[in-house]
């Protein structure tokens, strides 16, 4: 069966049912030429799928939500995005005004606009679409899943939004809609899509009943709508959506029958992104003589969230300390973590990877060296996501991203199935932990009550590592403001500094942040851009954190 694949859109002119979707906006031409025939529709909305992959390849304008949490430290001292503005909005404290959040976090402008760019075209191809009502009704389903999309994240963020359902609604100054209408209102907009869409097989690389029924799954999470989470995942499991035998192959081979929302690229199209460049490990680029690679590194809290390949954790108290030269119990670990993380000694290129002082890859001391170039902080690199045929000397990189798979959906239900209030079973919950577990060959024994809730907590964050989701969880979860290691406050980040000596190496257990991470309760809702504010007379101040409060 084939499964939905959404394919990257490139800024030039042409589309095909085996070709990329193009993304360039139309909106120069009559609405009545646009929307004249079902081509022609669908190169109007091709441009709008270009919102999905904007803002989950740059979820924020400092780089990967990761690194506000213990996955993920970005190396440079320099005071950019990709540099140490991820780490000061970590820190937390005074520097977190509505300003600051809005210009660095904040998505509310976009997705206005988009919104904005969604209704004028539903109205637009009811108006003036002369495609047959089969066309009509599945393009109107494209639709409604973007929106229904684009105010998921906008509450997540936001909580209370301003509702938007059409053209006629849209005036300067209204107020927000309860948490509750938002909710509704994304509810409607996806089971409409669910409703139009097509199967996955009759798709032909666009949006159809998978992936409306997956965001279903993800959106009624943050609504805490259980039964509809439990709902939408079973009818991703009927649509034929299954796990991949090994692992990696889940988010990284095109249309594999896991991937649910999936983006492809094309060196030759040059359909292209720069994800390699940010990401791939530094001894890449100095072998080339050039500079590039890990601006962002996998931290030592996050190798210390992996089991062991045999089930159960390793003992890294040994490790804590320094000029500790016993080898840390790498290759013992579980298969996500080799799939996930390059540490040192991992194959990689054919070569080993060298993060250590000297190295081909090399080491570099947080703050004191100011820009790493390439050098990790931490003693490793990123593995997951990153290309392992990127060649440094091109221009782009073309490496597909799944951004929606169904190991996620999988453990959207067993949370739900944990929380629901018609008390589903938590045998189910854990019949799909042991699911996801036996993929890696870890043994897993049923669980219940707050330690089934962990396990799956545990489990979302090494089985979902790097996909965007973490940071989210916990916020979602309310966690996020509570001490480490159960939420994001109280705690540095660290790595091992490695040094070669003779034949073996010299590990130090190293802090690479200046002071301790927190995060105020106050961010589980972001605050509303100043010029919102100033410009919309329905809501006349910051809502409704008294900490966000401006006037």
């Amino acid at each position: 069966m084939k499964k939905t694949v959404l394919f990257a859109i490139s800024a030039l002119l042409f589309c095909s049912c085996e070709g990329f979707l193009d993304l360039t906006p139309t909106d120069r031409v009559s609405p009545k030429i646009i929307w004249g025939s079902t081509e022609k529709a669908e190169y109007n909305i091709n441009f709008l799928y270009s919102y999905i992959w904007d803002l989950y390849s740059s979820p924020t304008s400092i780089g990967l939500t990761e690194s506000l949490t213990d996955e993920m430290k970005y190396t440079s001292y320099n005071y950019n995005a990709y540099c140490l503005i991820p780490s000061e909005m970590a820190y937390g404290g005074s520097i977190l005004t509505p300003s600051y959040v809005d210009g660095y976090m904040g998505y509310w402008g976009t997705l206005y606009t988009a919104i904005g760019r969604v209704n004028e075209a539903l109205q637009n191809l009811h108006l003036y679409g002369e495609m047959s009502d089969e066309d009509k009704s599945r393009l109107d389903g494209e639709l409604k899943f973007l929106r229904g999309w684009m105010y998921f994240e906008l509450i997540k963020r936001y909580k209370e939004v301003i509702i938007y359902e059409d053209i006629e609604s849209i005036t300067k100054d209204k107020d927000l809609s309860s948490e509750e209408d938002g909710w509704n209102q994304v509810e409607k907009d996806l089971r409409a899509a669910a409703a139009t869409l097509p199967e996955p097989s009759a798709s032909r690389g666009r949006l159809n009943q998978g992936t409306a029924w997956g965001m279903m799954s993800r959106a009624m999470l943050y609504a805490k709508r259980w039964d509809v989470v439990i709902e939408a995942a079973d009818k991703v499991t009927a649509l034929g959506y299954d796990l991949t035998d090994n692992y990696a192959d889940s988010y990284t081979v095109n249309g594999n029958k896991e991937a649910i929302l999936q983006y492809y690229f094309s060196l030759s199209d040059g359909v292209t992104h720069s994800f390699n460049f940010y990401y791939t490990p530094g001894g890449d680029y100095t072998i080339e003589k050039q500079e590039g690679g890990a601006y962002a590194v996998p931290t030592q809290e996050m190798v210390e969230s992996y089991e062991l390949a045999t089930g159960g954790f390793p003992d890294w108290s040994p490790w804590h300390a320094k000029d500790v030269t016993d080898t840390p119990p790498y290759e013992k670990l579980e298969p996500r973590f080799q799939a996930t993380i390059l540490y040192n000694g991992s194959k990689w290129k054919n070569r080993t990877i060298e993060p250590y002082i000297g190295g081909i890859d090399g080491w570099a001391t947080w703050k004191t060296e100011k820009e790493p170039k390439g050098k990790t902080v931490t003693g490793y690199y990123l593995r997951k996501l990153v290309d392992e045929s990127y060649d440094v000397n091109t221009s782009g990189s073309s490496q597909s991203f799944t951004f929606l798979r169904y190991a996620e959906v999988l453990l959207n239900k067993a949370e739900a199935c944990v929380m629901s209030t018609t008390k589903q079973s938590e045998k189910e919950a854990n019949e799909i932990i042991a699911k996801i577990r036996a993929r890696v060959g870890l043994p897993y024994t049923h669980l219940s009550g707050s330690d089934l809730k962990a396990q799956i907590r545990q489990e979302r964050k090494v089985e979902l590592a790097y996909e965007g989701l973490r940071y989210w969880d916990l916020r979602r979860w309310e966690l996020a403001a509570k001490n480490y290691p159960d939420g994001l406050c109280n705690y540095q980040q660290h790595g091992l500094k490695i040094e070669k000596v003779g034949d073996g190496f010299k590990y130090t257990y190293v802090s690479v942040d200046e002071k301790d991470r927190d995060y105020p309760a106050k961010m589980y809702r972001f605050p509303l851009p100043e010029s919102e504010i100033s410009n919309n007379k329905a809501l006349g101040k910051q809502q409704p954190d008294e900490n966000w409060r401006t006037n």
